[in-house]
């Protein structure tokens, strides 16, 4: 159910575009982002930083496209956020405890992971990198092909490509769990 939630404002998106068109279906992302919002604030009593990001960017680049009747500020919207993720993974390898990708991918598993620093380094530039490549494809393709190739590319392809990435790291990471030792009676 949570999964399905997270996910409403991509598949909104594409119902609206697909049966209305580019300005309606933005109109309909800025309402289901807000809407997640603040659904997340009731169920868990704060707001998900990734949420307010998001929603701010939707907010500012769809209330542009809907003014302006320029679609172009709606499909910046992928760019600016990836390249924003891109930056946050590169400056959390430089400025923060832990790299960003290491705080994310240990979360999926109940045991620590047994690798050193500069594995944790690679690994969280390979996602830093990741990011700025979908990012650049994102707005190569907004701008090259048709709408409707870009629309189902961000609602789509950036999902797979965001699982094809992920699975086989997650896949490899889970050798890596350091086993607990057994408990002595």
């Amino acid at each position: 159910m949570n999964q399905l939630l997270e996910w409403s404002p991509l598949l909104v998106f594409f119902a609206v575009f697909e049966l209305f068109g580019i300005y309606w279906a933005t109109a309909s992302l800025m309402c289901t982002c807000v809407a997640l919002m603040f659904i997340h604030r009731l169920r868990t009593g704060s707001f998900k930083p990734l949420h307010v990001v998001t929603a701010g960017v939707v907010l500012v680049l769809g209330t542009a496209t809907l003014l302006l009747h320029d679609k172009r500020f709606i499909q910046w919207k992928p760019t600016v956020l990836l390249g924003l993720a891109a930056v946050a993974f590169l400056g959390s390898g430089v400025f923060g405890r832990q790299p960003l990708a290491r705080r994310m991918l240990e979360s999926v598993f109940s045991e620590p992971l047994d690798l050193s620093r500069h594995t944790w380094i690679v690994i969280n530039s390979l996602w830093a990198a990741w990011f700025a490549v979908l990012a650049a494809a994102n707005i190569y393709i907004a701008q090259n092909f048709a709408e409707g190739v870009w629309v189902k590319f961000k609602v789509f392809g950036i999902s797979v490509a965001m699982l094809i990435f992920m699975l086989p790291q997650v896949i490899w990471l889970n050798g890596k769990t350091k086993t607990a030792p057994a408990e002595r009676s």
